[in-house]
């Protein structure tokens, strides 16, 4: 009897850890979500309207340079940490024209090609 009342009772102090895998854990975005193809449309010397028609607006402002885009989404797999993964998009402007992209997508085939106007 002594042994079943420890055993029950490192059962229950043990927690849910024993049932973790059991357990649903929901993906958790957030960001700005943006795929190869919504970066390939951008090319040098779009106006700040066109980038934010083509990707959007970046969920945060940059209160220090309003010439600095960032645009980073994350996603935190509730099933595995190792599925977890973070994109990053910098774009930089100047006199309100696209100048400069770096981030963690394939920099834009034709980013250097601009616009017909």
């Amino acid at each position: 009897m002594k042994a079943l009342v420890i055993a029950g009772s490192v059962l229950i102090l043990s927690g849910c850890s024993v049932f973790d895998s059991w357990v649903y854990r929901i993906d958790i975005p957030q960001g700005n979500y943006l795929e190869q193809r919504d970066v390939d449309q951008l090319r040098v010397g779009m106006s700040k309207e066109q980038v934010a028609y083509v990707i959007g607006e970046p969920v945060a402002e940059n209160v220090f340079d309003q010439d600095v885009w960032y645009y980073v989404f994350k996603l935190n797999s509730g099933r595995s940490r190792s599925e977890d993964y973070q994109h990053k998009v910098t774009l930089t402007f100047e006199n309100n024209q696209l100048i400069a992209y770096d981030g963690t997508f394939d920099r834009p085939e034709n980013f250097d090609t601009p616009l017909e106007q």
